[in-house]
C-alpha cells in the first residue's frame, strides 16, 4: 500500500508517517519546501506550490489513498488578510489535486481529509455526533464548512471520500499541550473563562492511529477523531498541575482579557464542544487512551 500525504512534516503528518511505516505503508509526501523532498524506499518527497497550481504529477505513482493535512494553522492572529489564508490553504490545495487527477485521467480510490470539531456549535449543554447538522455561526465554521465542501467534490472523480474531525490534540512537544503546560510549570496555571467549556481531546499517537485505521479499512464518511471521554477545561489544567505535582493558585483568566489579548482567535480557549467518537468505535477502532489522566501520564512524564 501506498499513500500520498500533503502536511507530512506538520505535527499530524509526522505521526502518521510514523504510523504507517510501522505498517509497512509507503509513503510519498508533497511540500513547498525543496529542502525537505527526501527519496528513500518508503519515504518519497515530491514538489508542489498550489499558489502557482504547481504539482510534481509523480507523486501519483502506485498510490492508492490520498491524506491531505494541508493548511495554514489557526493558532495565529485572525488577521482579515491571514483569515484568507486560513481558507485558500485548505481550498487552494485540495483544488489542485482534483485538478491534478483530472488531468492525468488517475483513479485513486480514496481521500482522507482532514477536517476540525470547530464546524459543531459552541455549548455546555449538547453531545456532538457526525449526523448534527448544526454548524458553527464562527469564523472557525465557516472554514470547516468550506473546507469539508472542497473534500466533497472527489466523490465527482469516483472516489471514496473520509473526513476526519480533528479535537484538541495532545502531543508532548508540539502544538496545545505545551502552551498548556507552561504557565503550569512556572507556578502560574490556571483556568479559561468559567472553566466549564468542554474540550474534546486525542492523544497524538491515537490520532494517527485514527487515520490509518481509516485508510486500511477504506471507510467512507465523516468520523470525529476524539477520545471518548472529554472535559472540562478545569479537569485539563487541574489534571496536568497534579501529574506536574505543581498548585493552581490564581483566579480564573476572564474572557475579556484573552479577548484583548488574542482577538477574535480568542474562541479557541473558549468555545465548548463536547463531541462523540463512538462512531469510529463501532467501525472496531479501539482508543489506547480513552482517558485523559493516562494520556497525560505518557505524554508529560517521558
Amino acid at each position: 500500500m501506498t499513500v500520498l500525504i500533503t502536511g507530512a512534516t506538520g505535527l499530524v503528518g509526522k505521526a502518521i508517517v510514523k504510523q504507517c511505516h510501522e505498517n509497512s505503508i509507503t509513503v510519498h509526501y508533497l511540500t513547498t519546501s525543496k529542502n525537505k523532498i527526501q527519496n528513500k524506499e518508503n519515504y518519497k518527497g515530491f514538489y508542489w506550490n498550489p499558489e502557482k497550481e504547481e504539482i510534481d504529477s509523480n507523486c501519483f505513482k502506485d498510490v492508492d489513498t490520498i491524506i491531505n493535512l494541508a493548511g495554514a494553522t489557526i493558532s495565529k492572529r485572525w488577521t482579515k488578510q491571514y483569515k484568507k489564508q486560513i481558507i485558500n490553504s485548505r481550498i487552494n490545495t485540495l483544488k489542485l489535486l482534483k485538478t491534478a487527477l483530472l488531468k492525468e485521467q488517475l483513479q485513486i480510490p480514496h481521500i482522507i481529509s482532514a477536517s476540525a470539531i470547530g464546524v459543531y456549535p459552541s455549548s455546555l449543554t449538547n453531545y456532538y455526533n457526525e449526523d448534527s447538522e448544526q454548524i458553527s455561526p464562527s469564523f472557525l465554521g465557516s472554514v470547516v464548512k468550506k473546507w469539508e465542501a472542497a473534500t466533497d467534490e472527489f466523490s465527482q472523480l469516483g472516489m471514496r471520500v473520509s473526513k476526519v474531525r480533528i479535537g484538541l490534540v495532545l502531543d508532548s512537544k508540539e502544538g496545545a499541550l505545551p502552551q498548556i503546560v507552561k504557565p503550569i510549570t512556572f507556578g502560574f496555571g490556571a483556568t479559561f473563562g468559567s472553566g466549564n467549556q468542554w474540550q474534546s481531546w486525542i492523544h497524538i499517537n491515537d490520532l494517527a492511529r485514527l487515520f490509518v485505521y481509516v485508510m486500511e479499512e477504506r471507510l467512507g464518511g465523516t468520523f470525529n477523531a476524539v477520545a471518548p471521554n472529554p472535559v472540562t477545561n478545569t479537569d485539563l489544567t487541574k489534571t496536568a498541575a497534579k501529574i506536574l505535582n505543581k498548585p493552581l493558585w490564581l483566579p480564573n483568566i476572564p474572557k475579556s482579557i484573552m479577548k484583548l489579548i488574542l482577538g477574535e482567535m480568542h474562541i479557541l480557549l473558549f468555545e465548548s464542544q463536547r463531541v462523540s467518537s463512538k462512531k469510529i468505535e463501532t467501525h472496531a477502532f479501539n482508543f489506547k487512551y480513552p482517558n485523559l489522566l493516562p494520556a497525560l501520564e505518557n505524554l508529560l512524564l517521558k
